[in-house]
């Protein structure tokens, strides 16, 4: 029998949240482009709020809108940046 999806830990979303912006991080450097570049392309105007959420700072993290403009900008599947599940 399956597990109950509220019985998903915090500790497993924050777990989650990492995994996924460790992969847009890796991405990104790998496709040689820096935070203040990427964050333009997705309409990001401050580098603050594009760096607090791949660092996973004051509890920011990426949406689902930006995950996809991050997939789209970078080049790479959406399963790239979720990971293994």
């Amino acid at each position: 029998m399956e597990a109950e999806l509220s019985d998903i830990s915090s500790s497993e979303i924050e777990a989650f949240y990492k995994r996924v912006s460790d992969n847009i991080k890796k991405a990104r450097m790998k496709a040689n482009v820096s935070q203040l570049d990427l964050a333009l392309k997705l309409g990001i105007k401050s580098i603050a709020f594009y760096s607090n959420c791949e660092n996973l700072k004051y509890n920011k993290h990426f949406n689902l809108e930006q995950l996809y403009k991050i997939s789209k900008a970078l080049n790479i599947d959406m399963c790239e940046i979720i990971g293994d599940l």
